[in-house]
C-alpha cells in the first residue's frame, strides 16, 4: 500500500528560504504541496518559484483561508517574527502542526505558542537553525564547556538579517552557560575605546555579530584554557544546507507534544 503523503503549506513561499523549501518539498515524494502563502508574488505559480518542480500551486495571501480550504498536516514557515504568534494561533485552532524557522521570536511569544500547542493538543516546532552541522556544533560546544568554561562566540550573517545576535548564537551561549561546571575566568574591567567592542553578554559568554554582503550563516565558538584554544566552526554555504533539517522536522512534528524548540530535540 502506498504511504500517504504529508500535506504541506509553505508560508513565506516567495522569499529565498521559502523558495528553497518549495524545491525541497516538491522533490520529495513524502510530501504533497497543497498551498503556498506570501504577501508578495501573489498569483505566481510555485512551479516558477521552485524551478519548475511540483504542482502548479498559485501563491495566495490569506493563510487562514488556505488552511480552511486545504486542511494540511503541517505548515512550514519562513516569513517574519512579527506574524509568528498569529500564524501559530490560526494553525493550532485548526489542529495543524507548524514548523517555524523565522528568526527573532521573543521568549514571551514562544511561551504563548507553547500554551496554544498544549491547549489544542497540536504539536509545533520552532528551530533557530535547521542545518545538521550547526546543531552538531552546538552539541560539541556544550560538551567542551564542561572542561573549558572560557568561551566567546563570533557569528557571521548576510546583511539582510535583522536580529543580532542570531538565534543560533543565543542558543549556543545558553547551552554553554548551562553546561559549565565552573565559572569563567573573571576578566578585568575593559577600557572600551568603542562601545560594544567586547560584544554582548549571553549567559556570561561574549557574543559578536558580523553582518556583511556575501555571507550566509556562519559561526565560530572559541574556547580558551591554559596554553590552548579550541575552535568549533560551522559554515552554511547554501540555503540547501537547511533543507534536510526542515524536512526531518516536518516529518516528525506530529509525533511530538507541545512546542519543541530546536532540531537537537529530535536528533539526540
Amino acid at each position: 500500500m502506498e504511504q500517504q503523503r504529508l500535506r504541506v503549506v509553505v508560508v513565506g513561499a516567495a522569499g529565498r528560504m521559502g523558495r528553497e523549501v518549495l524545491r525541497a518539498v516538491c522533490s520529495d515524494p513524502a510530501f504533497e504541496l497543497v498551498a503556498a502563502v506570501d504577501r508578495s508574488e501573489i498569483g505566481s505559480s510555485t512551479r516558477e518559484l521552485a524551478g519548475h518542480l511540483g504542482p502548479n500551486v498559485l501563491v495566495e495571501e490569506d493563510l487562514a483561508a488556505a488552511l480552511d480550504r486545504t486542511k494540511p498536516d503541517v505548515t512550514i514557515e519562513f516569513s517574519h517574527q512579527s506574524v509568528a504568534l498569529e500564524h501559530a494561533k490560526w494553525a493550532t485552532e485548526r489542529n495543524v502542526s507548524f514548523v517555524f524557522g523565522m528568526t527573532g521570536i521573543s521568549g514571551a511569544h514562544l511561551a504563548e505558542m507553547e500554551k496554544l500547542c498544549l491547549d489544542s493538543k497540536t504539536p509545533g516546532m520552532y528551530v533557530p537553525n535547521f542545518a545538521i552541522g550547526a546543531v552538531l556544533m552546538m552539541h560539541f560546544a556544550e560538551i567542551a564547556a564542561k572542561w573549558l568554561p572560557d568561551a566567546e562566540i563570533i557569528e557571521f550573517h548576510h546583511d539582510r538579517k535583522e536580529d543580532a545576535p542570531s538565534g543560533t548564537a543565543m542558543l549556543t551561549a545558553e547551552k554553554i552557560g548551562k553546561a559549565r561546571t565552573s565559572a569563567p575566568t573573571p576578566l578585568p574591567k575593559p577600557l572600551l575605546k568603542a562601545e560594544g567592542a567586547r560584544g554582548g553578554s549571553v549567559s556570561e559568554v561574549p557574543v559578536h555579530s558580523v553582518r556583511l554582503p556575501g555571507l550566509l550563516a556562519h559561526q565560530e565558538v572559541i574556547f580558551g584554557g591554559p596554553g590552548e584554544t579550541l575552535t568549533i566552526r560551522h559554515d552554511s554555504l547554501d540555503r540547501a544546507s537547511f533543507m534536510q533539517g526542515v524536512k526531518l522536522c516536518a516529518k516528525t512534528v506530529k509525533s511530538l507534544s507541545g512546542l519543541t524548540i530546536g532540531l537537537d530535540k529530535i536528533l539526540f
